[in-house]
């Protein structure tokens, strides 16, 4: 059903694929070792730390910028989303919504227990929920101004709390990958 394709991105400058190479090298460590409870073994793979599917910060840093590109498209196309309010009409928006919210709980859960990898795992859930509702919903093809200003509130949200909580995992969130 999804039908706003991405566009493929602009070549990124050199300085730029440097600072996000970095960024993912850098991230793909600190949020391997953050990702396993402190309780069980650990095993160094680099080719899991660096994997851009799955349960890395890849995947994560992905789809925050996946969030700022979309987001980027719209404004290019005159569209935002302003002070619209949020609706939850469909179970994919309704899956995205109820996550974002639940982001106070990951981090008050992460906080009580010292444990990082329950942050990490709330990531990678909303991660992927985001996925699922960016394939269910058309966001930027949505013909109801009022809808597609619902959902652009979703992408811009989904995307701060995966900033926010990458953010206190000290890994950096790109704005392009």
């Amino acid at each position: 059903k999804r039908d706003d394709k991405e566009q493929p991105a602009p070549e990124l400058d050199e300085a730029t694929r440097a600072a996000v190479a970095e960024a993912v090298g850098l991230g793909g460590i600190k949020y391997a070792d953050l990702h396993h409870n402190r309780e069980s073994d650990y095993v160094f793979s680099w080719s899991k730390m660096l994997a851009k599917t799955g349960d890395t910060a890849t995947y994560m840093q992905y789809a925050y910028a996946r969030t700022r590109g979309i987001l980027r498209r719209a404004e290019g196309a005159g569209m935002a989303a302003g002070d619209a309010p949020v609706m939850l009409s469909l179970p994919a928006e309704r899956q995205l919504g109820l996550h974002i919210a639940r982001f106070p709980e990951a981090i008050t859960a992460m906080v009580n227990d010292y444990r990082p990898n329950l942050l990490t795992s709330y990531l990678f859930e909303l991660a992927n929920s985001f996925s699922s509702f960016y394939d269910a919903c058309p966001v930027m093809k949505e013909p109801d101004a009022v809808l597609r200003a619902s959902r652009l509130k979703l992408v811009d949200l989904t995307g701060r709390v995966i900033r926010k909580g990458l953010e206190l995992l000290g890994i950096t969130a790109c704005e392009r990958m």
